[in-house]
């Protein structure tokens, strides 16, 4: 039996293909979300490296913010129930999720089944979301898959303080006239990006272990830094940018054995 995942964010869209519940046969991501041909893209490489077919699906789950304009599936559900369900599947020992993507950040407390006991999200502000580092890699004028590296090169933590994109703009511009390294002006804007994403963790009741998913766990600087915040370890899921996917792929298995009952 197999079922698909598809998890449409703002910045990417994300395909999973699940084989009888356990096995991934497929996990594509197109860096293009909502508004574009993003979905389209994941789905029809999904597909190819597949080999099958969409009637070969038993039931297709939708998640993420695009989810409503997505005509294909069978189901939607809410990105804060996929990202539990595919987390707690890639490491059954999470009780504290943090996932940080390009436009949101969420926190979610999990009991020991994997169900949601508590979770907050920040996605009225752009920043400690990927967006923030978007603007943050433009303003410092490198590529934003080089800021680990930077980070890891920083001699001390700059303070990036203001809680609005538009503000912390300016200020690490303000460092960059004052010679600031960008190194370390990096090793601020991860602390920043750290500090809110700890913030809603804190307010789930944090408990190992503690997980990080979304698109922004690819970037090593702002896991040493969340590390650093809470004083604990923290694990990044494989592949930490499907988990949403993976949850939905996850539900449709569900759906599919409810449907064939």
């Amino acid at each position: 039996m197999y079922t698909m995942g598809v998890d449409i964010g703002s910045a990417s869209s994300k395909v999973v293909i699940l084989k009888d519940g356990t096995d991934i046969v497929v996990a594509e991501v197109v860096q293009f979300g909502t508004g574009s041909s993003g979905p389209q893209r994941a789905l029809d490489e999904a597909i190819k490296k597949s080999n099958l077919s969409l009637s070969d699906m038993s039931k297709i789950v939708v998640t993420g913010y695009g989810r409503f304009g997505f005509d294909k599936a069978d189901k939607q559900i809410s990105e804060i129930s996929c990202h539990a369900k595919g987390i707690f599947f890639l490491v059954p020992t999470a009780r504290t999720i943090i996932d940080i993507g390009g436009q949101d950040a969420k926190a979610i407390r999990l009991d020991a089944r994997g169900n949601v006991s508590q979770f907050f999200m920040n996605d009225k502000c752009a920043a400690g979301t990927g967006r923030f580092l978007d603007v943050m890699a433009r303003v410092l004028e490198i590529n934003i898959e080089e800021m680990a590296d930077y980070d890891a090169r920083a001699t001390e933590v700059t303070k990036v303080s203001s809680t609005c994109t538009v503000f912390a703009e300016s200020e690490v511009i303000s460092h960059l006239s004052k010679g600031v390294s960008k190194e370390n002006i990096i090793a601020g804007v991860h602390a920043s990006v750290a500090s809110k994403a700890c913030g809603l963790a804190y307010r789930t009741g944090l408990e190992d272990d503690i997980v990080m998913g979304g698109g922004v766990a690819q970037n090593a600087g702002v896991v040493r830094a969340i590390r650093r915040e809470l004083g604990r370890p923290v694990i990044v899921a494989p592949n930490p940018q499907i988990t949403g996917a993976l949850g939905a792929a996850l539900y449709a298995y569900d759906e599919a054995k409810k449907a064939n009952l």
